[in-house]
């Protein structure tokens, strides 16, 4: 079956799994160019293979939907959780100012030993207060679960792009390289923001329900 990207495949520069002590900051990611992200009303599908269109404009929790997709059964595996300060695009994306640590978790939603999708989280320690004080210790607990069961939580319109995982500064999961497709977007909990971000990995097409 031929891949489903978005051009020549890019080898990421891997980053193992890691929790940054609170004792200091660390610098914000520097990928190779600031990923470009385009609203989703502007998607061209001409130029975006049929079998990603449904999972970047899909509506609910995406974690239900690779869930209901798994034939090895579903696994959750937290790639790192840490201290750091968001990228400069995600702190525009997010309304904060550059360069302020934030709570940043990355994990992989797998079909057993398959990672199919990467998801990015950046959670401003403003928006860990009151009702977002339930997702700064998720573990292994998925995130959509939560929002989407958090009545005060809206989402935001998505962006979507197409980058290499270092571009989009989260950790691989082993085996990943490649340009993949991804989209993002702001929730708000009781008015607080955080930044969800997804990316869709070729094995996710391959997966069959």
């Amino acid at each position: 079956m031929p891949t489903v990207g978005c051009a020549d495949p890019v080898p990421p520069s891997a980053a193992p799994g890691s929790v940054t002590p609170h004792g200091g900051d660390p610098p914000p990611a520097a990928p190779a160019r600031t990923p470009a992200w385009h609203e989703a009303t502007r998607l061209q599908r001409g130029r975006v293979p049929v079998a990603v269109q449904s999972w970047l404009l899909a509506d609910g929790s995406l974690t239900a939907h690779v869930r209901a997709r798994c034939v090895r059964g579903f696994r959750l595996r937290v790639l790192r959780q840490q201290r750091a300060c968001p990228r400069r695009d995600e702190a525009r994306a997010l309304g904060v100012a550059a360069g302020r640590p934030a709570l940043v978790r990355e994990v992989a939603l797998c079909d057993g030993a398959f990672p199919l999708v990467v998801a990015r989280t950046v959670l401003p320690f403003a928006s860990l207060r009151g009702p977002g004080t339930r997702f700064a210790a998720l573990g292994r607990r998925p995130l959509g679960a939560l929002l989407f069961a958090t009545r005060s939580a809206q989402r935001g319109s998505f962006a979507l792009a197409c980058l290499d995982p270092r571009q989009a500064g989260v950790a691989p999961p082993p085996g990943a390289v490649g340009r993949v497709w991804g989209r993002r977007a702001v929730f708000r909990v009781a008015g607080a923001p955080l930044l969800v971000s997804e990316f869709f990995l070729p094995a996710l097409f391959r997966t069959k329900a």
